[in-house]
């Protein structure tokens, strides 16, 4: 792996224990985390112990890398399983992509914002990950590959779009942040075709999802 080192392995068993302290139980979802090379997801030129502080990171176009607690806290709601598949909406850098690939679900992953898209695509590519990247409309998710087992939105969503619940299999979950400026973050179980079991999980922060009209090149 390019630009890996000891110190790199080190930096992160540390950021995996204080994740655990921080109530990450999920031994798969820490594995991953204790693996997945996050500086690599980030500007290069940044000191690897910046990569591996719990905390967000601007990674253009007015968008962030989520902070690792929030990656593994999204991850173990999902409580996915090998070989499920999942829908991820906002790639972004790619890290949590990255994460869920390392846990062996097959993923698809929407991001809307052109560059952000094909570097993420670009990277994964490189490092080995097999998820499946596609340039579209979060909102609409993707139909001809569903239903889905998972649903992860890692954006700020103003209310669950239809077309995700439509496309999340019954007996699946979905994890979304839900709100304007200040998001909830919520589990939610698809139960039957037309009933749901919504699970709060407390307030959170995560930029907004962007609309069809806010498309980037």
């Amino acid at each position: 792996m390019p630009n890996e080192t000891l110190r790199h392995k080190g930096l992160r068993n540390k950021l995996v224990k204080e994740l655990a302290a921080k109530g990450i139980t999920d031994s798969k979802v820490l594995e991953a985390m204790n693996n997945v090379p996050r500086h690599l997801f980030m500007n290069q030129s940044l000191d690897p112990v910046i990569a591996y502080m719990d905390t967000a990171m601007d990674i253009g176009r007015m968008q962030t890398i989520s902070r690792p607690f929030t990656v593994a806290f999204q991850t173990q709601l999902l409580d996915i399983g090998k070989k499920e598949s999942v829908l991820e909406v906002g790639t972004g850098s790619g890290y949590q992509t990255a994460v869920l690939s390392y846990m062996k679900a097959n993923v698809y992953t929407i991001e809307r914002q052109q560059e952000l898209f094909l570097s993420a695509k670009s990277l994964l590519h490189t490092l080995g990950y097999k998820a499946k990247c596609f340039f579209a409309d979060g909102y609409q998710g993707l139909s001809a590959f569903a239903p889905f087992d998972r649903i992860l939105v890692t954006c700020g969503a103003p209310q669950i779009p239809d077309a995700l619940i439509q496309q999340l299999k019954v007996g699946g979950t979905m994890v979304i942040p839900i709100g304007e400026k200040q998001q909830t973050m919520y589990k939610i179980i698809k139960k039957s075709e037309n009933s749901f079991e919504k699970l709060n999980f407390g307030d959170c922060k995560f930029v907004p999802m962007v609309e069809e009209k806010e498309i980037h090149f």
